[in-house]
Parts: structure tokens; sequence; C-alpha cells
């Protein structure tokens, strides 16, 4: 572990914790909300997890009251989010990459996992998806391809949860591939040019 940000990290990306946070996520809920939102994570390790989360500062605490005699507490995500900042990324090790990354794909292929074992499937109907493409592209037209997708995206990750809307996770992965190799002209295609 390198820094508190790489704690941070390390904590966000387990796969039961990386599924209550997008619960919280625009939302206030108890402990009693999310078990219903996660029925599939037994009790105790649900409060163990929502215990880890607030203790590394990625939930809070934003409203306690009494029911019943006891004390319910209301979570929401920090105002700040729970995005990693860059001096963390920009600090963490390769060996930490690997292992955010990981944790990062455990959370996707647990969630696909999920979706797959619904009653009724239907990929084309449910707008689920997957796919990989290469882009080449410069670094200004990466900068371009960020921002568009900023401005697209940015403004829908304030809706809150209600009638027709479908949680719907968007995973996005950009990494940097290794350039084939381009097959050398042979001398009858250089004459056809």
């Amino acid at each position: 572990m390198t820094g508190t940000g790489d704690h941070r990290l390390d904590v966000a990306l387990h796969p039961v914790r990386i599924r209550i946070l997008r619960a919280v996520a625009g939302a206030r809920l108890t402990t009693h909300d999310l078990v219903a939102l996660l029925p599939d994570v037994p009790h105790a390790t649900l409060y163990r997890h929502v215990s880890t989360l607030v203790d590394a500062g990625l939930m809070e605490v934003v409203e306690q009251r009494r029911v019943r005699g006891a004390v319910e507490r209301v979570y929401a995500l920090p105002a700040q989010g729970v995005t990693p900042d860059a001096a963390a990324l920009g600090s963490a090790t390769p060996a930490d990459h690997a292992r955010w990354f990981t944790a990062f794909v455990s959370g996707l292929l647990s969630e696909f996992s999920r979706y797959l074992a619904r009653d009724e499937v239907d990929v084309a109907a449910d707008g689920a998806g997957y796919q990989q493409v290469v882009l080449h592209l410069t670094d200004a037209e990466l900068a371009k391809l960020s921002a568009d997708l900023n401005q697209v995206i940015g403004p829908l990750l304030g809706n809150e949860p209600g009638a027709g809307r479908v949680p719907r996770l968007l995973a996005t992965v950009l990494v940097p591939t290794d350039p084939l190799p381009r097959p050398a002209p042979d001398d009858a295609t250089e004459g056809n040019a």
C-alpha cells in the first residue's frame, strides 16, 4: 500500500462493496434499504462491508433517527465522491493497478453473472451489450473523445431512481495496445499501387 488514496481504492474495489457504493450513489439509504436491494448478500456480511466503507471515508452517515428504540443510520456518498484522484492513480505501482483492475473485472463478472441468472434474459431488449474496438487516436483526439463522453454521460449521473428508470451499469476500460505489425508490401502490390 503506497498511501491513503491506494487504501481507499483497495477498500472500494471489492465486488460486494462496489455493489453497495453503486446502490448508495445518488441516494440516501439505511442498512435496511441495502438489505432489500442486495438480498443475496448475507446481513452480517453487508453490515461489515458498510462499516468498512464508512471507516475508509467512502460512505458517510448523513442522518441518524430512532426507530423502535434503536438508532437507524442513513448513508450517502461523500460530497467529493469515491473516484480516485489523479495523485492516487499517479503514485500507484503496476502491482497496485493489477490488483485494482482484477477487483474491477471481478465486479463486472459478478454483475453480468447475476444478470444471466435472471429468469428472462433478452440482451437486445434489455439494452445490454459488450464489445471491444481499437481506436487509432492522437492525443488530441483522445482528449476530445474523453470530453465528449463526459458531456454526454455527466448530466445522466444525477438521475434519481424513478418510474421507468432501470439501473444500468456502464463500465469503461481504455488501454493502449501494442500496434499490430504492418505487412511488408510485396513487389506485386507495389507495382499495382
